[in-house]
C-alpha cells in the first residue's frame, strides 16, 4: 500500500513502513484522523470554535467533566473531589480540588514540578475579563455576573492600564489551597455545565506570562495530553503528559448501548489514556478525508462527508460492506445548527425597518433548504423551524416557522412591495433609494461549501437579485465576522451544554462580536432572553424561549438553515469509540488493538 499523504498531501502523515519487523508489537499506540477546518490555536479564553476546542480539551482541564457515556448528559467531577457545592438560589459555587494534579512540563516552570492550586481557577476565569484577552466567551460569565469582575474589566478599559489580577473580588475567591468559590448576582440553575467546559480549562499564570502573546501557540495544561507537534492549519501531534495523574476507566454505559457495554467492560480498570499518541490532519476536501479513511490511514472518520452517507450509510444502516470489514457506524445528531447570518450594522441588508425586514425575509424564502437537505446534505439534516435544535432543553417540536418555507412568489412580492425593483432596466432589482442591491456573500472554498453558494446563487438569481461571493479560509472568515467586517456568513454554531441558551445567545444584543455574529440588538428579544435564563427548566421557561425564537425568525437576523445528523466511521481496530458531543476528549478513552491495526496497514 502506498501512503495516500505521500502522494496527495506532500507526506502530511508517515504511515507504519511497508514489510513489517519483529519489532512491530511493541510500537506505540498511534490515533490518527482528520478534521476539515484548520484551527486557530489553544488559548482557552481566546478561542470559539470547534476545532480548536476539541484540541484543547485534551490538554486543559476544566473542574468538571461531561461523563462520556452516560445517557442521560450529567457532569462528573473532572479536577474536582466531587461536584461542588451550590447554594440553593444557585448563586454559590465552591469547588475543592484533588491534590497531586499536576501541569505537564514546561520551560516555564523551571524545571519544576507545578501542582494545579484554586488560585490557577480564579486565574484564569479572570483572564475572560482581561480585555487584552478579547475573549470570545466572556458574554457567558457576564450574563451569570460574577460579582465585582465587570467592573475590573471596565477600570482597567477606562484607565487603559494593565488588567489587575492580583486585586481580588468577592465574586472569585480562593478559599486556600485547593478551594475556590465562585458567586454570581444572577442565579442560573444551569450556570455550573460551563464547569465542564474547556473555555475554563486552568492555565498557571507564569505560563502565560513566559509566552505572552504566543499562548495560543503554547498549550501547557494538566490534562492527559500535549502538544508535541504543530504545524499550523495542517497537523497537530499530541502524546502522553509524563505529569498526568494516576486515572482508571470507570465508565458506565447506557445499558440500551450493548456494544459499548461490552467494550466498557472490556476496558474497566485500564490507566488512562490507553493510546500513546494522537495525530489530527487537517485536510478540508471532503473526497481525500474519504480516500485516506479507506486506505486505512485513518483510524476514524469523523463527520462522514454527506456525499459519501448513501454508499456508507444507506437509510442510516452501516453499508455492508464495511460491516463485513469490521467498521463501525456512530450516528448521531449533534446539538448544532447551520445559520447565514446578516450583519445588522450593515447598510445593505441590516437595520430594523421594514423595508429591511422585508429584504432578508425575501432573500430567507427564495433559498430553498428542502433542496439544501437532499443534494449537498444527502438527507443528514432536518430543516430548521428556529435556532434550538433537538436533544436540547428548548427544543419545541410543534414549532413550524417560514424559516422552513420556500416560496419565491412571496418573496418576489414582498421586494415589490417594499420598493426594490428594477429601475435602470438591467434585469436586477435596485434598492428603495434607488441604488444598486448586491448581496456579499462569505464563505469557505471547500467543495461542500460551494455546493451551497450555487443554492445561493440559484435562489438570487431567481429573485433577481446580485450576489457575490468572497472564498476565504474559516479562521480569517471568523475573525472579520467577530468584528462585524462581513455581510453574510454560512457558519455551524454547536452547543458546549445540553440547554438550548447557547441558541438563543445568537440574538442577544451584548453577545455582538462573540456569539451574536449577526448584532442583532432587538429590546423585546434581550427582555425574553433574560427572562427564560433566570429560570428552572419547565413549561414557563419552554413558553419564553419559544417566543424568542419567534421574534428572531420574524426579524431574520439569520437565516436558519438546518440541525446536522453526523456519522462518524471508525476502523474495527478500535476499542471503546462513541460520541458524547458534550464531551470532546474522546482519545483518553479509547484504545487500540495494535496488532489487528498493523495487520491491517500492511
Amino acid at each position: 500500500m502506498k501512503p495516500f499523504f505521500a502522494q496527495a498531501l506532500l507526506g502530511l502523515i508517515c504511515l507504519l513502513p511497508q514489510g513489517a519487523s519483529a519489532n512491530e508489537a511493541a510500537a506505540p499506540k498511534v490515533f490518527r484522523y482528520a478534521i476539515r477546518i484548520a484551527e486557530t490555536g489553544f488559548d482557552p479564553a481566546q478561542i470559539s470554535d470547534l476545532y480548536s476546542r476539541t484540541i484543547a480539551s485534551g490538554m486543559y482541564e476544566a473542574p468538571l467533566r461531561f461523563d462520556f457515556l452516560a445517557r442521560p448528559i450529567r457532569l462528573r467531577p473532572g479536577t474536582t473531589v466531587d461536584l461542588p457545592e451550590i447554594t440553593a438560589d444557585f448563586k454559590t459555587l465552591t469547588f475543592k480540588l484533588k491534590p497531586g494534579i499536576f501541569f505537564a512540563p514546561d520551560p516555564a516552570f523551571g524545571g519544576k514540578k507545578r501542582e494545579l492550586v484554586a488560585a490557577d481557577y480564579v486565574y484564569s476565569i479572570k483572564r475572560h475579563y482581561d480585555p487584552k484577552v478579547k475573549s470570545s466567551n466572556l458574554y457567558i460569565l457576564e450574563a451569570a455576573k460574577i460579582v465585582g469582575l465587570s467592573e475590573l474589566r471596565k477600570e482597567a478599559l477606562a484607565s487603559k492600564k494593565p488588567f489587575d489580577y492580583d486585586r481580588e473580588v468577592a465574586g472569585l475567591r480562593a478559599l486556600d489551597r485547593y478551594t475556590f468559590q465562585v458567586h454570581v448576582e444572577n442565579g442560573d440553575p444551569r450556570f455550573v455545565n460551563y464547569f465542564g467546559d474547556v473555555m475554563l480549562g486552568a492555565q498557571a499564570r507564569e505560563v502565560v506570562e513566559f509566552y505572552g502573546d504566543k499562548i495560543m501557540e503554547h498549550p501547557v495544561g494538566t490534562g492527559a495530553w500535549r502538544l508535541a507537534e504543530w504545524r499550523r492549519s495542517s497537523l497537530m501531534v499530541l502524546e502522553k503528559n509524563p505529569n498526568y495523574r494516576d486515572e482508571v476507566y470507570d465508565l458506565q454505559p447506557d445499558p440500551a448501548n450493548t456494544r459499548m457495554v461490552a467494550e466498557a467492560a472490556r476496558l474497566q480498570g485500564r490507566k488512562l489514556p490507553m493510546i500513546d499518541r494522537v495525530e489530527i490532519a487537517v485536510v478540508e476536501e471532503n473526497q481525500p478525508r474519504w480516500l485516506a479513511y479507506l486506505r486505512k490511514e485513518f483510524d476514524i472518520i469523523e463527520d462522514l462527508p454527506p456525499e459519501y452517507a448513501p454508499v456508507a450509510v444507506p437509510k442510516g444502516k452501516l453499508a455492508p460492506n464495511l460491516a463485513k470489514d469490521g467498521m463501525l457506524a456512530v450516528r448521531y445528531p449533534r446539538s448544532d445548527i447551520f445559520i447565514s447570518y446578516f450583519n445588522m450594522d450593515d447598510p445593505v441588508v441590516g437595520g430594523y425597518t421594514p423595508e429591511k425586514v422585508a429584504l432578508r425575509r425575501a432573500i430567507s424564502l427564495a433559498y430553498d433548504t428542502d433542496k439544501e437537505v437532499r443534494i449537498p446534505r444527502r438527507g443528514q439534516a432536518i430543516v430548521s423551524q428556529g435556532p434550538i435544535p433537538p436533544t436540547t432543553f428548548g427544543y419545541e417540536p410543534t414549532l413550524k416557522t417560514e424559516m422552513s418555507e420556500h416560496n419565491l412568489a412571496r418573496a418576489q412580492a414582498l421586494l415589490d412591495l417594499y420598493g426594490y425593483v428594477d429601475r435602470d432596466g438591467d434585469g436586477w432589482r435596485d434598492q428603495p433609494d434607488g441604488r444598486p442591491l448586491q448581496i456579499e456573500y462569505t464563505t469557505e472554498p471547500d467543495g461542500e461549501k460551494r455546493q451551497l453558494a450555487e443554492l445561493w446563487q440559484k435562489a438570487m438569481d431567481a429573485l433577481h437579485v446580485r450576489i457575490k461571493f468572497n472564498y476565504r479560509k474559516w479562521p480569517e472568515n471568523l475573525k472579520s465576522a467577530n468584528a462585524g467586517k462581513l455581510q453574510m456568513w454560512g457558519v455551524g454554531w454547536s452547543a458546549t451544554t445540553p440547554d438550548g441558551d447557547t441558541f438563543l445567545a445568537l440574538g442577544y444584543g451584548p453577545n455582538k462580536g462573540q456569539a451574536n455574529k449577526s448584532r442583532f440588538d432587538l429590546p423585546a428579544f434581550n427582555a425574553l432572553y433574560k427572562q427564560q435564563k433566570a429560570l428552572p427548566n419547565g413549561p414557563e421557561r419552554l413558553a419564553l424561549m419559544t417566543e424568542a425564537q419567534k421574534l428572531m425568525v420574524a426579524y431574520t437576523p439569520y437565516k436558519l438553515h438546518v440541525h446536522r445528523v453526523f456519522t462518524d466511521l471508525s476502523q474495527p481496530w478500535v476499542i471503546g469509540y462513541d460520541r458524547n458531543v458534550y464531551m470532546r476528549d474522546f482519545w483518553k478513552y479509547i484504545d487500540i488493538d495494535l496488532a489487528a491495526q498493523q495487520a491491517a496497514r500492511r
